[in-house]
């Protein structure tokens, strides 16, 4: 590490924002079954958050650029995300869960496409490094899941709400700890491109696309996992374990992401990431009763979203220029929130329906349409910086 990368302090931020999602992905599913609702109502109570990841990048990422100030964005978003999400202590009816659910996503949104800008100008000319920072967000969601697995092994899930506050304290105070940095001009550059004159360049458009696909494609995985291996008699604590070995996977990937990317191009890592996908949903939903198929699902979370996300990343970095940075790091999650809520409202809705095997199909299927659309429309020449 060089002496002027605030390493640890941006890594605590990714360790605690992403024990979060690690106490969220696996287990607010289950709580609410835990409550007594119906598998429609989990859908859309999921769901509600990711719709937030829509409307709330967007107009943050605008605010981000417009006045420079990210971090104070950061830390506002976190104290608010805290303080709305307190609410659910005051009831537990479903209305109530759903403007909780609305409110503490509106703000937990805002924070990390502008944290990711900041992270992004601290690297610099560094940005293959930025996967080794990174991946201490994989270590919070796998120190989480493992730890309220076992915990809920032993307890009951009516503590759930109180684990999600203490984590979303901790986001609180990495962020307090974090030095702000701002994107530095560069001469090939241009600042007065616009945002839209860069989106419309060739294979932006259907990157984005195919980002909402893939996130689709995991609203089955991150919505029912759980209920699904707990149906099938899993234990809470094996379940938590196997969450775990797929983020392994994944800090394994992101370890090894600057080798990848330095000898495969981004399009090529996007394809083979959307096709390991759609392989991986219909082993999840047809053989997930056999252990070991369980344990090489979870190692291609390694692919569906260690390979994904850092190429990802990578991609919206060298198609905006720097006063876009922060528009297109937040379009890049609502396209996400667009496709995660559509996942979780359609799982929840066919889960009783059609049943485990054909919602998974239906996923397999959203990853192999976005292969095919990658595999169409974004070329190696398309690769290059802003001109």
């Amino acid at each position: 590490m060089t002496s002027t990368l605030p390493y640890w302090r941006l890594s605590s931020f990714y360790l605690f924002y992403f024990a979060l999602l690690g106490a969220t992905a696996p287990f607010l599913a289950l709580y609410f079954d835990h409550l007594g609702f119906s598998s429609a109502r989990i859908g859309e109570l999921v769901a509600i958050p990711m719709l937030m990841r829509c409307i709330a990048p967007n107009l943050w990422g605008w605010l981000g650029d417009y006045t420079g100030r990210r971090l104070a964005i950061v830390r506002i978003g976190a104290v608010c995300t805290l303080a709305s999400f307190a609410l659910i202590f005051v009831s537990k009816t479903y209305a109530w869960l759903a403007l909780v659910m609305a409110l503490h996503a509106f703000f937990w949104h805002a924070v990390l496409p502008q944290f990711e800008v900041i992270t992004l100008a601290h690297l610099r000319e560094q940005t293959a490094r930025y996967s080794q920072l990174r991946l201490w967000g994989s270590i919070g969601f796998m120190l989480t899941v493992v730890l309220m697995g076992r915990l809920f092994d032993w307890l009951s899930l009516d503590i759930y709400p109180v684990v999600v506050v203490v984590i979303m304290a901790g986001i609180i105070v990495a962020s307090l700890w974090v030095p702000n940095a701002q994107p530095a001009g560069h001469g090939n550059r241009l600042a007065g491109d616009g945002f839209l004159k860069q989106l419309r360049r060739p294979g932006v458009l259907a990157f984005y696309g195919c980002v909402a696909l893939m996130q689709l494609s995991h609203g089955p995985y991150y919505t029912f996992l759980t209920l699904h291996l707990e149906h099938l008699g899993y234990s809470r604590g094996v379940i938590g374990l196997l969450w775990a070995l797929g983020v392994v996977a994944e800090v394994l990937m992101f370890l090894a992401m600057s080798r990848i990317l330095a000898r495969f191009s981004l399009h090529r890592v996007l394809l083979a990431s959307f096709l390991l996908a759609a392989l991986r949903w219909l082993l999840l939903g047809t053989f997930a009763e056999f252990f070991w198929v369980l344990l090489l699902s979870q190692v291609m979370h390694a692919a569906t979203f260690g390979s994904f996300h850092a190429a990802a990343i990578a991609f919206v970095q060298r198609s905006f220029g720097d006063k876009q940075q922060g528009q297109g790091q937040a379009l890049y999650a609502a396209l996400a929130g667009i496709g995660g809520t559509l996942g979780a409202l359609y799982s929840g809705y066919s889960w009783n329906l059609l049943g485990p095997p054909l919602t998974f199909g239906i996923a397999s299927a959203a990853a192999l349409a976005a292969a095919v659309i990658i595999g169409l429309h974004l070329h190696e020449q398309n690769q290059g910086t802003v001109p």
